[in-house]
């Protein structure tokens, strides 16, 4: 019902009146009134729903962000009233091969890329399990920072994040970035990196932001802080369930 409440962009008590509709065609679908659909949503375990039957032995997994609009109103709205609401920024991690999302975190614009990495590798660790280890990140210049090298060093995690291309090729903290930049320039120039490191397959995760918004919009129907980081991650819950059934 919580998928049905997003992607028909469904009211609650319009769900109480389709539920009880439904019990007639479907023997044992007991229907519910739109408090106690409301209440049993609100208090959903959120948790990613990861299936890791399909998941490579060695993972490779991409990671970026995407905002989503707290509100529907126009532009011509906001310039009216002076309005800003802002939005909402979501980090993922995914598996570029099944395009199974690992790792989630929701926040407000103000929080920037790389401080979200460990935990979102921390999540995509667990999900994955002892049997799929990841053995690879690809990520964009967001990420490229001292900590997020050190923290793939120390968990032996190949890097494919992006440098720049003056970066420099001497150890600034992290003798591992060090390395990689000094690689990244050896190989001949960025089509070789990027085939060296499947950089290109980054372009994935960004596919899976795009069809979340497609099938379940682009903006949020909840007013609360809490409400709008639910709703969101219902969102990619279920984006999770459809590429489990579709495999």
């Amino acid at each position: 019902m919580a998928c049905i409440h997003l992607f028909l962009q469904m009211p609650y008590r319009q769900m109480e009146g389709f539920t009880r509709k439904l019990s007639l065609f479907i023997p044992g679908l007991r229907s519910a009134d739109y408090t106690t659909l409301f209440r049993r949503i609100k208090e959903l375990d959120l948790s990613l729903d990861v299936d890791p039957r399909i998941l490579s032995h060695d993972a490779i997994v991409a990671v970026d962000n995407t905002g989503i609009k707290v509100t529907n109103r126009g532009e011509c709205m906001r310039e009216k009233w002076r309005i800003r609401r802002g939005w909402i920024k979501v980090y993922a991690m995914t598996d570029i091969e099944t395009d199974q999302i690992l790792g989630l975190e929701v926040t407000d614009e103000s929080v920037q890329d790389d401080p979200l990495f460990i935990p979102l590798l921390d999540q995509s660790t667990e999900n994955c399990g002892k049997s799929h280890p990841i053995r690879q990140v690809v990520g964009d210049r967001g990420y490229d920072r001292i900590h997020v090298f050190n923290t793939m060093e120390k968990r032996g995690i190949k890097s494919g994040i992006k440098t720049p291309e003056n970066a420099a090729t001497g150890s600034t903290g992290s003798p591992y970035r060090a390395e990689y930049v000094r690689e990244r320039v050896k190989s001949g120039g960025y089509r070789e990196w990027a085939d060296t490191t499947k950089y290109g397959m980054r372009w994935k995760i960004e596919g899976i932001f795009s069809a979340v918004k497609r099938i379940f919009g682009e903006s949020v129907t909840a007013s609360s802080r809490e409400g709008i980081i639910r709703e969101v991650m219902m969102k990619f819950n279920c984006y999770n369930m459809l590429v489990s059934m579709a495999v």
